[in-house]
């Protein structure tokens, strides 16, 4: 595939889901001649569908991908390499691996751009996406024509980077919709009603996300159309996670949510707080250090747990036992003035992780806990604190 010496005027868009879809029917209504295809076989509103993409690739000049993941990716272009003229340019809009688009860039030279996309199916229809586009000069000179219409392009220095970069940006909305998850949630226990706290939460710094789901996050959200979902989110969480080796609390967030895969990101937000019976051996915990009855800490605990962390210098690692025989049986004199909360609770499946802050006079706690469901029941398998000096 040499380069191309005009601007594309036939295109094929492979993958026609929420997004391809409106990127095909948004370029089919600016003359140029678009033909689609996709696995389901479901058409893109006016646009040519074929049920081959080999057909839909042999006559066009631009090839651009709109597919879910990597893997699909590779699959698809294996499938119609051989199909493409030369002179055909690749742009690939999907999120996927940095080492995955920087295998495609080499495999492709300079007929591939990797161009992923900042903003949602509306965006999209609008001509306003952010897209991150890394090619050779002349190659991504030749495809402005089209991405332009498509929204703002960005040039970036290579195709891994440009993948980075994508990830790194749904990282931002992971975290702004956790933040508006918990905000939601305290609103809830505060008894706001859901339009008091959107209404005050979109003047704040979660206002630009707040306005744009706010169709999601009332009574009538799951009458709307997804425009990004869960799933996809929790699918570019992962990619980060593996690409960056670092742990992200947003990818095993989203992954957890009760709310389906297919449902718009905005719906995680709306997701009630883990049930009661995950909090019952934190609260009996909390019981045991307010009254100093160590059958508080038995009903917490499972009898094999053990309590770790770092006492006068020394590392200690008691059972449960000898972890109740360090209380009395009677309320610390200054309980009063103590104070306890729990800051994180994390679920997956049959097992969770919690943190949990301790203010004890002029000593302040860190416990983490790990604990497991067992027979029907969360207990505490495990607690590791630190003491802040």
């Amino acid at each position: 595939m040499g380069g191309m010496t005009s601007t594309p005027h036939t295109i094929a868009v492979l993958g026609l889901g929420r997004m391809g879809g409106a990127i095909a029917t948004r370029l089919a209504g600016h003359d140029l001649d678009v033909i689609g295809w996709t696995r389901s076989g479901r058409p893109a509103g006016a646009v040519t569908t074929s049920s081959d993409p080999n057909e839909a690739v042999a006559k066009a000049d631009l090839v651009l991908l709109a597919l879910f993941d990597g893997p699909a990716c590779r699959h698809v272009l294996d499938g119609v390499r051989a199909s493409l003229r030369p002179g055909t340019i690749v742009v690939n809009t999907g999120t996927i691996a940095p080492v995955e688009a920087a295998s495609l860039a080499r495999r492709f030279g300079p007929a591939y751009v990797h161009a992923p996309l900042l903003g949602s199916v509306p965006a999209a229809g609008a001509g306003a996406l952010q897209i991150l586009a890394a090619a050779e000069p002349g190659t991504l000179d030749r495809v402005l024509p089209v991405l332009d219409l498509l929204g703002t392009v960005r040039r970036i220095e290579n195709a891994s980077t440009a993948a980075a970069l994508k990830l790194i940006a749904n990282h931002s909305l992971a975290g702004g919709l956790l933040a508006l998850r918990d905000s939601l949630r305290q609103a809830d226990a505060l008894g706001l009603t859901r339009e008091q706290a959107l209404d005050v939460l979109e003047l704040g710094t979660l206002g630009r996300l707040v306005a744009r789901k706010r169709s999601f996050l009332g009574n009538r959200a799951a009458a709307a159309p997804a425009e990004f979902t869960i799933g996809a989110l929790a699918k570019d969480m992962a990619l980060l996670a593996a690409a960056s080796t670092s742990p992200l609390r947003s990818a095993a967030a989203f992954t957890d949510a009760r709310v389906g895969p297919e449902a718009d990101i905005a719906l995680a937000a709306t997701v009630p707080a883990a049930e009661d019976a995950v909090l019952a051996p934190l609260r009996a915990y909390v019981r045991g250090h307010a009254t100093g009855d160590p059958a508080h800490f038995r009903a917490a605990f499972l009898p094999t747990a053990h309590v770790e962390g770092i006492r006068d210098g020394a590392f200690v690692s008691w059972t449960l036992e000898e972890y109740c025989a360090l209380f009395t049986g009677r309320a610390a004199p200054d309980e009063a003035a103590r104070s306890r909360r729990i800051d994180a609770l994390d679920v997956h499946g049959t097992v969770a992780t919690a943190t949990m802050t301790l203010a004890h006079g002029a000593d302040t706690f860190t416990d983490v806990f790990l604990l497991t469901r067992v027979d029907g029941t969360w207990r505490i398998a495990n607690k590791a604190y630190h003491r802040h000096p």
